[in-house]
Formats: C-alpha cells, sequence, structure tokens
C-alpha cells in the first residue's frame, strides 16, 4: 500500500482491512484516510477499474465497509464515514492514475526536497517505469520534463481547469450518464440562454 492511497499507521491498517471487500465489490480504493481529531472523519475515494462511481455504489460501499468496521473495530474513537468518487480535481495515487491523466494539469509534493523545491505544478508526461513524468516550467521559464519517484511523492492531484470539466462531461455523455434531454436550456454563441421549444 503506498503513501499516496493511505498515509498513515492506521490508514493502512484500515486500508489493508477495506480494500479486499472494495474490491470484491468490483471498485478500487483510490484514497484512504482517518481525518480530524475530536471529531472524526474515515474519508474512502473508489472508483471502478475502468473509472467512475455513482451515488448507489457510494452508499452499497459505505454498507458493506460498515460492516466490516463493526466486525474488526479498528478505530477506537467515534467517526464519520464518507464514501465518494474522486472527483473532478482528483487524487493522483495510483501509477495508472498518472499514465491516464497525461496531458492534465497536475500539483504534486514531494516528501523531500528535490532541487531546492517539494512543490511541482505542470503537465502530466505520463510515466516510465516508477517515475512520474512532468512538464514544468524550469528557472529560465523554458518548459522542460523532469521524472519524480513515485515513491517520493507526498500528494498529487489534478488541477481544475476548463478542459478538465469539459472532458468530465463528454465522458459521463458517452457513458450514458448526461442525458442532454433532460435539459431544456441552451447556451447561444453570444453566451446568452434560452428557454428550448
Amino acid at each position: 500500500m503506498n503513501d499516496l492511497i493511505a498515509k498513515t499507521a492506521i490508514d493502512r491498517r484500515l486500508a489493508e482491512i477495506l480494500t479486499p471487500v472494495i474490491e470484491g465489490m468490483g471498485f478500487e480504493l483510490v484514497r484512504l484516510r482517518l481525518m480530524g481529531g475530536k471529531n472524526k472523519t474515515l474519508q474512502i475515494m473508489a472508483e471502478r477499474p475502468e473509472g467512475g462511481i455513482e451515488v448507489d455504489d457510494c452508499a452499497a460501499i459505505s454498507s458493506a465497509v460498515s460492516a466490516i468496521l463493526d466486525v474488526e473495530d479498528p478505530i477506537e474513537d467515534a467517526y464519520t464515514l464518507e464514501v465518494s468518487s474522486p472527483g473532478i480535481d482528483r487524487p493522483l495515487t495510483r501509477l495508472k492514475d498518472f499514465a491516464a491523466w497525461e496531458g492534465y494539469e497536475v500539483r504534486l509534493e514531494t516528501t523531500e526536497l528535490i532541487d531546492g523545491r517539494r512543490r511541482f505544478k505542470g503537465v502530466l508526461a505520463g510515466v516510465d517505469g516508477n517515475e512520474v513524468l512532468v512538464e514544468i516550467a524550469d528557472d529560465k521559464g523554458e518548459q522542460v520534463v523532469i521524472g519524480l519517484d513515485h515513491d517520493w511523492l507526498s500528494d498529487a492531484k489534478l488541477v481544475l481547469t476548463d478542459e478538465l470539466i469539459r472532458e468530465m462531461l463528454r465522458a459521463r455523455k458517452a457513458a450514458g450518464l448526461i442525458d442532454e434531454d433532460d435539459y431544456d436550456e441552451i447556451e447561444t454563441d453570444d453566451g446568452s440562454v434560452r428557454e428550448e421549444d
């Protein structure tokens, strides 16, 4: 279990318990975090292997996870369980995520300083072995592709851009999850909105 999916020791322990349950239901664990001090929240992000997850899927995962947590009882204090999709500006946790979102803007953070910095923002350029490739601006403002070992990363997520939103909408439409007939307004070229007849 890598640190991007489950950072702390308790996160990793919970992931060990819950991953077989989530995978047995046909989903993949994207990220798990036990957050908060006094009022804890167990946040689980999951999706289908081909991507995507619906509200009913989250509810089913929540029920299954709750049942196993009641039996195993790994969390001492009271907590709230939250199961969700990774979202549009999703965290990238697995090497396959970095490959799948090649060409999109990303923010990366490393555990150690690399060339005097920990934070990198650029465009994903895929993966090479265990390295995440990202195109960034160097000290002179020129675009260069660097490789960061996946194990060096402490945080990684997509940057919310218009291009990313368009891609998500296109994918949901292609999957039949958006029916344009449900919408009765049309935005015209001049930016005005009119009701459809």
